[in-house]
């Protein structure tokens, strides 16, 4: 049994994000049968068409983090930081546990996402902002800005599937952070962009923070993390092994001591 809710009458209104006791399964589907007289033979005998098991992508997870504050997530490929991400974006619903998020929640997971990529960069603006509930007048006040700052006024009406993957990238933080959330989600996806680009968002960053909004970021970058979290989610095989002290949590991160705890396994 799980609950997810935006907001609540009895949320505590320092805390931008409570999460209790959190578990995401998913199907691992096995071969797939090679004719059809395999698959029907198979259902014969299993009374199923196709055979799967599942497994954890995150595993009882809980943490809380304050309006205000950000919230580094590191952890090694398959830990399950972007799962945690589209948790707390509302993709993916847990098995079980409850998460409760108060404020309006703006993400930038998956490059291109929430893009339809026939349309152009103006018209992908009008589309996502339509679906965030503003005007047509609000959303046009807004375009010129958001090319600008993307770095795309030239290629304003080319359609976004010839885009490059830095293109996307500032397109799609651009139009994120221009909904002016109250929790801001970004995955590594920051990291096809230049190193100028980058700078740019970490300003953007600053400017949230002095607003009070909360930001949750994914990133291998651990020395960013460090410098700009105020606390950092350590993840690995879909558990939670460390939550606080960012400097603590990269060392962790760095010399993999949280693998002894987790297998018995020393990793050096």
């Amino acid at each position: 049994m799980s609950t997810i809710e935006r907001t609540s009458e009895d949320f505590d209104s320092n805390v931008a994000i409570d999460i209790k006791n959190i578990t995401v399964a998913f199907r691992s589907y096995k071969e797939r049968p090679t004719s059809l007289k395999e698959s029907l033979l198979k259902f014969l005998r299993t009374g199923r068409l196709r055979h799967y098991t599942t497994f954890d992508a995150i595993s009882h997870v809980s943490l809380k983090l304050e309006k205000g504050k950000v919230l580094g997530v590191i952890g090694s490929n398959g830990s399950g930081k972007s799962t945690l991400l589209k948790v707390l974006a509302g993709v993916i619903v847990p098995r079980e546990g409850e998460v409760r998020v108060q404020g309006t929640v703006s993400s930038l997971i998956e490059l291109g996402a929430g893009f339809d990529p026939e349309l152009s960069a103006i018209e992908n603006i009008y589309l996502n902002g339509s679906l965030h509930k503003k005007t047509r007048a609000k959303i046009k006040s807004r375009v010129k800005h958001i090319l600008e700052f993307a770095e795309l006024t030239e290629f304003a009406t080319t359609p976004v599937k010839y885009y490059s993957s830095g293109m996307y990238a500032r397109l799609g933080f651009s139009v994120a952070v221009d909904i002016d959330p109250d929790i801001l989600l970004v995955d590594e996806i920051l990291a096809v962009g230049d190193e100028r680009f980058q700078q740019k968002c970490r300003g953007v960053f600053s400017n949230f923070i002095k607003a009070g909004k909360t930001i949750v970021i994914v990133s291998h970058n651990s020395d960013m993390l460090e410098e700009q979290a105020d606390s950092i989610a350590l993840l690995s095989k879909g558990q939670l092994v460390y939550f606080g002290d960012p400097k603590t949590a990269v060392e962790m991160y760095r010399d993999r001591s949280y693998e002894t705890a987790l297998t018995g396994v020393n990793p050096s």
